[in-house]
């Protein structure tokens, strides 16, 4: 079919069936939901745009891909930084990434850290970063000659497997768990993220008539468990050391997963879901459930890549599975843009299908959010599906509310010292807090100054990054997104997600302050 035709079918589908999931009268405005956006870097799928492009084009292709994702008022973004034993910024443990600098081992010309420009710029537009590593996956291929003398195949050898064409490191060795985990404490410690990221990739998916050869290390570590349950406990206890290891760095910093978005089948367990399909903990040897049980990870983000009504996979079926499944983390769910008009499911062919999901998914009081694969397939493509989110159920903007884990009181609330205000730009300066670390602030309007409702995020302006200097945090908001308003209220954001009580402010005659009693910080 014409592609063409298919955009025909979907506004007709739009038209006669759609239009009412997707612009209801009572469209929801969650105040509260992640919306983010993997960006892939392994063979260039997103970012940079080829292995050959110069700094200055990677820098502006990047910013690009922030710019229009905070147009479409995302605010979390997942930036894989390690795919094939490599990095995107200057390692102890692993060579230059060839995705990032044409040749791996080869450091950027002119120098960056890659990782750390890419942190502050996500921040300075109010994203949350989220840092994706894939830990097992080795290589992408087979070819030696496209390998740093410096990479863990050539150093260690006997860590490695080589599986379908590539080559994975050894889940069961000690001395791999340890790497890995050294690996992940080096971005932790010297980088201001917010989040580690690991994806559905664990032991590999099955390749037909392959065979993954850890014979050596279960005889060696195996202690009487079935193969599988060796496995699992492998990576159990590798996503269990991740977790401790995070927390004992930065206890902020969030520890999520994507897996496969099938746990068990119900054939397979009659605690599984009504799906006929690859799973988790029979094929990947991954339990998300004990990891969420044992609250070892902070978020879930199950990749629920098939259609609503999907024969197989429903993702209207596995929505409400892991709704009541899942415990003790946040839950989003990770999206397929990728399959738009691209897909043998022809649901894929109506426009409305990633908006109903968003709809869909909004009716789970504990589901809270949404990240799509990957960045590139809502930039450039497919416009009528962004139009339908920009127009509709992403209209106004959202801040991710704190996980479960780190969810707290901020005993601080905002105390104004400062403000001007010009044709260009309103400028405010506010005390820094003295018990709260401050990532963000977030500003609010309304039509007078005790009337503004924080909850509703219509009012909310604009989220920005609160950058503290000698005891002061100033920030500023372009006059045209402002001056609409009367009055303001601002909030702090902590390192935690946490927000505070609002502080507000006559922003159109004497600057009235008004700011509410501190919260009680035994409540």
């Amino acid at each position: 079919m014409h592609k063409n035709q298919y955009l025909l079918y979907s506004i007709l589908f739009l038209f006669f069936f759609g239009w009412k999931s997707v612009s209801q009268e009572k469209v929801m405005y969650p105040k509260n939901e992640f919306r983010g956006v993997w960006i892939a870097t392994v063979v260039n799928i997103d970012w940079p745009k080829t292995a050959i492009d110069n700094v200055e084009k990677e820098k502006a292709d990047y910013l690009e891909i922030l710019n229009t994702y905070k147009k479409l008022n995302y605010n979390a973004v997942i930036v894989q930084i390690r795919s094939v034993g490599d990095a995107f910024y200057p390692s102890e443990f692993a060579p230059w990434s060839r995705f990032l600098t044409g040749k791996e081992g080869v450091a950027p010309n002119p120098y960056y850290d890659a990782l750390a420009w890419m942190i502050e710029e996500a921040h300075n537009r109010g994203f949350e970063f989220h840092a994706w590593l894939n830990p097992y996956r080795a290589t992408f291929d087979l070819n030696r000659n496209l390998l740093s003398p410096n990479h863990d195949l050539f150093k260690h050898p006997e860590w490695m497997i080589e599986y379908g064409g590539k080559y994975y490191y050894d889940p069961a060795l000690p001395e791999v768990q340890t790497h890995l985990t050294k690996v992940v404490k080096e971005v932790v410690d010297k980088y201001d993220i917010d989040a580690i990221h690991f994806d559905d990739y664990f032991y590999p998916y099955a390749v037909p008539g392959k065979v993954f050869n850890d014979t050596a290390s279960y005889k060696k570590y195996g202690s009487g468990l079935s193969l599988a349950d060796w496995r699992r406990a492998n990576v159990s206890n590798f996503v269990h050391t991740i977790s401790t290891t995070i927390k004992a760095s930065k206890p902020w910093v969030q520890f999520g997963i994507s897996p496969f978005g099938v746990w068990r089948n119900k054939s397979q367990d009659p605690r599984g879901s009504e799906t006929q399909s690859t799973s988790n903990y029979d094929d990947l040897y991954a339990d998300p459930v004990l990891w969420m049980d044992q609250k070892w990870i902070d978020y879930i983000m199950p990749q629920l890549y098939w259609s609503m009504n999907n024969p197989r996979a429903s993702y209207s079926k596995l929505v409400k599975w892991w709704s009541e499944n899942a415990n003790n983390t946040a839950i989003y769910i990770g999206h397929a843009p990728y399959k738009i008009r691209g897909d043998g499911d022809r649901s894929w062919n109506f426009a409305t299908e990633i908006p109903t999901q968003v709809d869909f998914l909004r009716s789970f009081k504990n589901v809270s959010g949404s990240a799509y694969f990957s960045a590139k397939w809502f930039m450039g493509k497919n416009f009528d599906v962004v139009r339908l989110l920009e127009d509709s159920q992403y209209k106004y903007p959202s801040i991710p509310a704190a996980v479960p884990n780190l969810k707290r009181i901020i005993i601080d609330n905002p105390v104004f010292t400062e403000f001007t205000k010009d044709n260009i730009q309103y400028t405010f300066t506010i005390k820094s807090p003295l018990n709260t670390k401050v990532r963000y602030i977030v500003i609010y309007g309304g039509e007078h100054i005790s009337k503004i409702d924080t909850n509703d995020a219509t009012k909310i302006i604009d989220k920005v990054r609160a950058v503290e200097q000698d005891g002061e945090i100033t920030f500023s908001i372009p006059a045209e997104k402002i001056r609409q308003y009367k009055a303001c209220a601002v909030t702090f954001i902590d390192y935690f997600a946490n927000e505070s009580t609002p502080a507000s402010a006559d922003i159109k005659k004497n600057f009235k302050i008004y700011s509410p009693a501190q919260p009680n910080e035994n409540r």
